[in-house]
């Protein structure tokens, strides 16, 4: 449908942003339908203890690991050691500090080929090097056993399947001192490691990158893993047990593959192989969306372990079980979380709001009938309290951490409004921009580093949009009532929110309006309270439907039909002085920051005198030489046009 101008008092119209058809049917759900929270709730990272980072560990970098351990998962303990390449950051270093469990036995450390003093208190290990320069790499190896402390779900845990056991980590966010002497922050990756486990014949070790061999000798299997790629800490996992192993394939362009590996029970392999291939697709979608697999040298691998959830391991990532949902969400992580990782427990949304959106982008490509009931089921959880911010807000809270409602949906749809404010190719650009930045891939990112990316891809200043929905908390309601006189459609908006630390939140609001044989989705940018707009428009609407595609996160909208005060109808510009004489200063109203303005003004009998444009908010005119008179100045921003009156006056 093509829209048509309406001229009123000087030619204004106040705002139509665009419009498409659509049947205004509720989609019915097709295939399947998705359970909302299903992976927030399983996945729910669940620490009995919240361990703090420890300060010591900032004045050096960890460049290498190599972790040789015996694990029986008929047992509680584990032994071995793990050597720690490092290099010092600072004059005057002395001394190493590791995170190390007190429930770990630390039987002696070894520097330089003899045993080195240290102490163990308060699940630190500090160990005495004497002076090293900085930039200069070191190593020292830390030999130790002991029965780790599985902080509730995680660290170190051992469960079984049928009869037979397993030993699995979950690190996330404090749990790797749990079983290893780690350097357990979010400021430094290691380069790379090696994983090398030891257990008895009949148990198989899934873990990160990639397998070198694996070696049997009196009755032991050692299985030896090998990371090239940085990795957070939290993110390296062992799991144990009498795996089933099988490969499924991901082939891009009809030449690369990147081996999908399985580490599934026995007794569940037939079953999950028919599951398992379920991942090809989602690869596909994200590799098209973003950018290619992260970690294309190794593999991507799925492990089954003893819980309901799972864990983005990096390259492998642990499922409890094998839904859609579930496989979508962990293989997501290996993007965001794992190619990029937050840097702060403050904005895990990176991570895991990332991580539920793309399971969500996987139902809108492959399941569309169940698309809307996604983000349906998404806004209810989100707005079933009034409160709450995406950033988190309490980072000693392993709860609001991991918070279902804010951290995962919130996180979710908070980028579901920025695809629809941005559009698809300025928001997708930015994130692949983000994804691809020197200083952020495979390192650690905070959420203006993902604004800046998003800023650059749309030319757009997104403060406003992060102030409110990152860092404010609550959602808005709306009340929208519209009125058609002749061909002159006529809608006022208002909204309250749910939260008093946001008044107002300023959004393009897509409103359907229907005559029940055909329809348009009309786009008015609210930026003010009980904001008039006024549109031409070329039939007459029985219904009207508040953003029918679910692109906004609100509740409680209530939609009338009934008389608009037109002398509600704001400016789209403003000019000073007026009367004028050399220039005149032009503002330009919020609603129309990022876009496009030209300029014109005219003579009282329609001559055009003088054309101009800009893309700025503010913007100085400068004038010809005109004779004192009356004259017309035209803001022209494509579907919206004002035209006010100028007067020059140059004196007498």
């Amino acid at each position: 449908m093509n829209i048509q101008w309406n001229i009123r008092s000087f030619f204004r119209i106040c705002l139509l942003a665009g419009h498409l058809s659509l049947s205004i049917a509720v989609p019915s759900v097709a295939q399947r339908a998705p359970c909302d929270n299903t992976v927030s709730l399983l996945e729910k990272k669940s620490f009995s203890l919240l361990k703090s980072e420890n300060a010591q560990t900032g004045n050096y970098d960890l460049v290498y690991a190599r972790l040789d351990l015996k694990i029986n998962p008929a047992s509680d303990s584990v032994s071995g050691s793990v050597t720690h390449y490092f290099s010092p950051l600072i004059s005057g270093f002395n001394s190493l500090s590791l995170d190390c469990s007190g429930f770990l036995t630390v039987d002696s450390v070894i520097f330089h080929g003899i045993p080195a003093g240290y102490t163990h208190i308060s699940n630190v290990l500090e160990v005495s090097t004497g002076p090293l320069l900085p930039s200069s790499v070191d190593s020292l190896t830390v030999w130790y056993h002991g029965i780790p402390d599985a902080s509730g779900f995680g660290s170190f845990t051992r469960t079984y399947h049928g009869n037979t056991p397993i030993a699995w980590t979950l690190s996330e966010p404090h749990g790797a001192a749990d079983w290893w002497p780690c350097k357990n922050n979010l400021g430094d990756k290691l380069d790379s490691a090696d994983i090398i486990i030891t257990s008895p014949l009949q148990f198989r070790t899934a873990s990160n990158g990639i397998l070198l061999g694996e070696t049997v000798s009196g009755g032991k299997r050692t299985c030896h893993w090998k990371t090239t790629y940085p990795v957070a800490t939290y993110l390296i996992g062992i799991s144990v047990t009498n795996y089933a192993v099988y490969s499924d394939w991901f082939v891009k362009n009809g030449s690369d593959s990147l081996r999908i590996l399985n580490y599934v029970y026995p007794e569940d392999s037939a079953s999950l192989r028919t599951k398992t291939p379920d991942i090809i697709d989602i690869l596909h979608l994200y590799d098209s969306l973003t950018v290619p697999y992260p970690f294309s040298r190794e593999k991507y691998g799925q492990a089954q372990f003893g819980w309901g959830g799972g864990m983005e391991h990096q390259t492998m990532s642990f499922i409890g079980g094998f839904s859609h949902e579930l496989m979508a969400h962990e293989c997501a992580h290996q993007w965001f979380g794992d190619k990029v990782t937050c840097r702060s427990w403050e904005d895990i949304w990176l991570n895991e709001g990332f991580a539920t959106y793309f399971e969500g982008l996987t139902e809108e490509r492959y399941f569309p009938g169940t698309w809307w009931t996604w983000k349906s089921a998404k806004i209810g959880s989100i707005t079933s309290s009034p409160g709450g911010s995406v950033r988190c807000t309490d980072t000693t809270d392993i709860n609001r951490i991991f918070d279902g409602r804010l951290t995962y949906n919130k996180g979710a749809y908070l980028l579901q409004m920025l695809r629809w404010v941005l559009g698809d190719t300025a928001f997708f650009t930015g994130i692949k921009n983000y994804l691809n930045d020197p200083a952020l891939a495979y390192g650690f990112v905070t959420t203006p580093d993902l604004r800046s990316h998003l800023e650059a891809a749309s030319s757009t200043n997104l403060q406003n949009f992060f102030d409110t929905w990152y860092y404010g908390a609550g959602y808005p309601s709306y009340d929208v009532r519209w009125n058609q006189q002749d061909d002159l459609l006529s809608v006022e908006i208002s909204q309250t929110t749910s939260d008093p630390s946001v008044t107002f939140f300023p959004m393009p609001v897509p409103i359907l309006f229907s005559d029940g044989t055909q329809d348009t989705i009309l786009v008015f940018h609210h930026s003010h309270n009980h904001q008039v707009f006024s549109v031409s428009i070329l039939f007459h609407p029985v219904l009207a439907v508040f953003d029918p595609d679910l692109r906004i996160l609100s509740a409680n909208n209530r939609v009338s039909h009934g008389p608009v005060d037109l002398e509600k109808l704001p400016d789209l510009f403003t000019l000073y002085p007026n009367p004028a004489s050399g220039q005149i200063q032009i503002g330009f109203a919020f609603n129309t920051y990022h876009k496009s303005k030209i300029l014109r003004l005219y003579a009282a009998d329609g001559r055009l005198l003088l054309t101009a444009a800009t893309g700025e908010m503010e913007y100085t005119l400068l004038l010809p030489r005109l004779s004192n008179g009356i004259y017309f100045l035209e803001a022209d921003m494509g579907m919206e046009k004002e035209v006010k009156k100028l007067m020059i006056f140059h004196g007498k």
